[in-house]
């Protein structure tokens, strides 16, 4: 059984009236529970918007989405938004990180729209941030940190509910070498022990090196 599947997938966006983008073109792509994937390539090759779609933030003109063997890139939003909040983590290119709470909250925040125990949040959240060393961040709200710090804010936001897909946008790109790694060892370190598929656009030699599978796009098609 197939965990997700991308099938002739297009995304073509207007600009303006009569001027049209098109971002994905008939992408097709199975993936197996469990996988460690990157998808590389240019900028403005479309690795993003596939990212989206496959997460249901952005909805394809043609083609579908299914994931355990259900269709879910025509749910309505309510039933897309449960969806995406019991199964599919997601680490941002900007961090998207709630301002007005402190890291600790902003942590948290996805187990407590999944109503999981206030004892069991807490306990998620220590052994996270200890993972990412970030424990020193718990009170500092988005603004008091760097980009680097939020961007880790925002992993740990993203793998604290146990998501069983992960989706990430370029997961690397705001962080020094050394915290790169820690990140790229605990995500390969969830996806062995817990069987977390996770999918990342990335730039990262190193992390494309770690993938067990690399789908290059250019212009929208897989090549």
């Amino acid at each position: 059984m197939s965990f997700l599947k991308i099938n002739n997938v297009s995304r073509t966006y207007k600009q303006g009236k009569s001027v049209e983008t098109r971002a994905l073109k008939n992408v097709s792509l199975e993936i197996k529970e469990g996988e460690f994937i990157v998808i590389s390539g240019p900028s403005g090759s479309g690795k993003t918007t596939l990212l989206n779609i496959i997460g249901g933030l952005d909805a394809p003109n043609e083609g579908t989405v299914e994931l355990n063997d259900k269709v879910v890139s025509t749910l309505p939003e309510k039933k897309l938004a449960e969806v995406r909040l019991n199964n599919i983590g997601f680490i941002f290119q900007a961090y998207n990180l709630v301002p007005v709470l402190t890291a600790a909250e902003n942590i948290e925040y996805i187990m407590m729209l999944q109503k999981i125990d206030a004892k069991t949040r807490k306990e998620r959240v220590s052994e996270i941030t200890s993972h990412l060393g970030i424990e020193d961040l718990l009170n500092k709200k988005p603004l008091e940190m760097s980009g680097g710090e939020q961007q880790r804010v925002a992993v740990a936001r993203a793998i604290v509910s146990k998501p069983k897909l992960i989706l990430a946008d370029e997961p690397t790109a705001n962080l020094d070498t050394e915290n790169s790694d820690k990140l790229i060892d605990l995500m390969k370190r969830l996806n062995e022990e817990e069987n977390v598929t996770f999918i990342f656009s990335t730039h990262d030699p190193v992390l494309m090196k770690k993938a067990k599978r690399n789908i290059v796009l250019k212009d929208g098609k897989i090549v």
